[in-house]
Formats: structure tokens, sequence, C-alpha cells
């Protein structure tokens, strides 16, 4: 699933439009009538705004070309969202980048704790 709407998605729209879409994780209803497409969207900030609306825009049109390459009992109605893990994951290892160029102080130790 998550293969075929990225493969869509790749067929549909123009990178220097829309910026780079890359599908992270698909997450299917159990009863297969829904779906939630994680996305990331490489670009600037205009790209990226312009990138959802137009995956919004063309929902169906994705939808119906997964539906001919994956068959499932239904069609899952896709729902994207924007999955900030990838970046919430760059910052914490450009912090842990510069806590270790930066080492800091450690404390003394508390008297009252034994070592």
């Amino acid at each position: 699933m998550k293969r075929e709407i990225g493969e869509a998605i790749r067929s549909e729209f123009d990178v220097s439009q829309v910026g780079l879409i890359n599908v992270n994780d698909v997450d299917l209803a159990g009863d297969l009538k829904s779906a939630v497409v994680y996305i990331s969207i490489f670009g600037n900030a205009d790209q990226k705004k312009r990138g959802l609306a137009r995956l919004s825009e063309h929902r169906v049109r994705i939808q119906s070309m997964v539906a001919r390459a994956v068959v499932l009992k239904f069609t899952p109605v896709l729902r994207f969202v924007i999955d900030e893990s990838v970046s919430r994951g760059n910052r914490v290892m450009q912090i842990i980048e510069e806590l270790e160029k930066n080492p800091t102080v450690t404390p003394p130790a508390d008297p009252a704790e034994p070592e």
C-alpha cells in the first residue's frame, strides 16, 4: 500500500512545484475503509503548503490508482497527514551534536548522596 501510494504521487506531481513528497507510513484501518498516509514534504515552505493542498485535491485520483494496483476488499479513503517525526529526529540529532561539541560542566556530587 505504502509503495503504491508513493508511486501514484510520483507519477502525478512535479517535484519542482510541490517539493519531494515521501510516504513515511500508512496506517490502514482494520475494516480497510480508511487509511492515514503519513508524508514528509522536502522543499521550501511554499512547496510544502502547495504539496499538501494538491494531495488533498487529487486524493480521489490517487485512491483510484492505488485501487488498480492493490487488490483489497474495499478501497480505503486516504487522509494525508504531515509526519513531523523526521524533522523532530533531525532536531534531536542536531542537539546531540551540539552537546558533543560543547560538553557542559558536570555539577559537583551532592555530599548527602552516597557514591
